[in-house]
């Protein structure tokens, strides 16, 4: 039996060879993108001791990354709590943020006017430092989760604004104009057009909010609270208790990054169509 291939079953051994080919460099893409960043973190790491270690540098100034690690271990009680005050406050302030951007962009696409007068306000608020209006809504509002979660979501809210309008009016004109024949509604026009034009636009604004709603709720912390991982920051750092600080900051970087990971992967899942999947 002739083992080469005939004319006729030519052309599909050499399509099974490139589909072969193309599964090969994407399994081998989709390992570099899990392993890049872990290599990424160990690296950072192996930098981090071999300055403490090299310039011999004190624990009370800057701990190594073993003892980091012993005091997340030993205090995991105390920064979990801490965490979950920070956690809730964040997730709160990027749900009621980035809501009201949606809503405020959806207006905003349907009235030009309401736009041209709200939209530099947005802007001017959002120029105010984080750390400047914090004491304002610590002092309207106490010092219980309010104004946490308030900072968490004005800090979101931006962003989310922009990108959102950017998205709603970044649609097809000759899907609008067809639509428009068709003698589609406003609401037909939003949820069938609009809305899926805008999506991945609001899911890269939502990456940006998954972190910066923890700063804002830290930030919140930091102005008057007892509890939170801003709250353990400024005790540890009162107290010279470098180790504890440097653990409370990493916590507070694995919450941004579980959020992070959170809407990469929802985002995976609900916008199939763009091109980076």
């Amino acid at each position: 039996m002739n083992a080469y291939p005939t004319p006729m079953n030519a052309p599909a051994a050499s399509l099974a060879i490139d589909e072969a080919r193309y599964l090969a460099e994407q399994r081998r893409l989709a390992l570099q993108r899990r392993m890049l960043p872990v290599l990424g973190i160990v690296g950072l790491l192996i930098a981090w001791w071999a300055v403490i270690a090299g310039f011999n540098i004190k624990p009370f100034i800057a701990p190594s990354p073993l003892l980091v690690m012993q005091t997340i271990i030993q205090k995991s009680d105390l920064l979990l709590q801490n965490l979950g005050v920070t956690a809730l406050e964040a997730l709160f302030g990027f749900i009621l943020g980035n809501l009201a951007a949606i809503l405020m962009a959806s207006v905003f696409v349907h009235s030009k006017i309401l736009q041209w007068i709200f939209l530099p306000i947005a802007v001017a608020i959002n120029a105010i430092p984080v750390v400047a209006k914090a004491p304002i809504l610590v002092l309207i509002m106490g010092n219980g989760m309010a104004p946490k979660i308030t900072i968490a979501a004005m800090v979101c809210f931006f962003p989310t604004l922009i990108n959102m309008v950017r998205g709603l009016e970044a649609v097809n004109p000759q899907i609008m104009d067809l639509m428009r024949i068709l003698s589609a509604t406003r609401t037909q026009i939003y949820f069938k057009l609009r809305l899926f034009s805008a999506l991945p636009y609001l899911f890269s604004a939502l990456r940006i909010a998954a972190s910066m709603c923890v700063i804002g709720a830290i930030i919140g912390e930091w102005i008057g609270s007892t509890q939170g991982i801003g709250a353990q920051i400024i005790q540890a750092t009162y107290n010279y208790d470098s180790p504890l600080l440097y653990a409370a900051i990493v916590m507070s970087a694995f919450l941004s990054g579980l959020f992070y990971v959170v809407i990469v992967l929802l985002e995976k899942r609900v916008v199939k169509w763009s091109a980076s999947h």
